[in-house]
């Protein structure tokens, strides 16, 4: 999405929506916008951040158009997760017991592939993100990321995981605990939304998080990632 504003059509393209029903949900207070002269005026950021909590309750389908209009064209999207996520970018099990421990841990797995520039700045993203909206969710898995693309700290997007031995507090509905991490770092909005659409894809096949806890090492998880990421293309 551009950094300027943009209108309703241009908001009805973006999201790949009828705009008469996207215009009855800004009337109502649904969707963040203001009127500039009589016209409905939308901020890039704000939408972005509405999008990510809309689409915690989207549907397969939902999330997959999602993804279709803001899939990054550079790489083979049919492996969009395991491309960003590498072997090397697995950590298993991550030796953390808290909140603010699982963050600079794999923060410090994301500095190995030299696209960390600034990882003080990145927690504190990160950070700032979970003191808005806890990314956890009730199934144990959670996908911290920063509230904005970061462009001057990060380089190419990349996913690092982590797998504790036991559930730590992360902010999850009910109290859940959380035991599986993708700390989700992109320098643009559209791969950004692309990437939290397709893990939200990946995460309504079942037992998506069973079949990660029943490996132990980096191979064996991203080899569960690639057969999962096979599911959803031919489904």
């Amino acid at each position: 999405m551009a950094h300027e504003s943009f209108s309703l059509n241009d908001l009805a393209k973006q999201l790949g929506r009828d705009r008469r029903e996207l215009e009855k949900l800004v009337n109502r207070g649904r969707i963040p916008g203001r009127k500039v002269k009589g016209e409905w005026q939308f901020h890039p950021t704000e939408i972005t951040h509405w999008l990510e909590q809309e689409m915690r309750g989207y549907t397969t389908s939902e999330l997959e158009r999602v993804e279709q209009i803001h899939s990054p064209t550079q790489n083979d999207s049919s492996y969009l997760i395991s491309n960003l996520m590498p072997e090397a970018l697995i950590e298993v099990p991550l030796n953390a017991r808290t909140k603010r421990s699982v963050l600079e841990s794999l923060i410090e797995v994301a500095g190995r592939t030299w696209q960390i520039w600034e990882p003080a700045t990145v927690l504190t993203a990160v950070q700032q993100r979970e003191a808005a909206y806890p990314t956890a969710f009730e199934n144990g898995v959670a996908i911290p990321h920063p509230r904005s693309p970061i462009p001057d700290a990060v380089g190419e997007p990349l996913i690092a995981y982590g797998r504790t031995l036991s559930g730590i507090p992360f902010g999850a509905p009910k109290g859940t605990l959380t035991d599986i991490f993708f700390l989700v770092i992109c320098s643009d909005a559209p791969t950004h939304l692309s990437v939290l659409a397709r893990l939200g894809r990946m995460m309504q096949l079942p037992d998506f998080a069973e079949q990660l806890r029943e490996v132990s090492t980096p191979e064996q998880t991203r080899k569960v990632i690639i057969e999962i990421e096979n599911k959803i293309a031919e489904s």
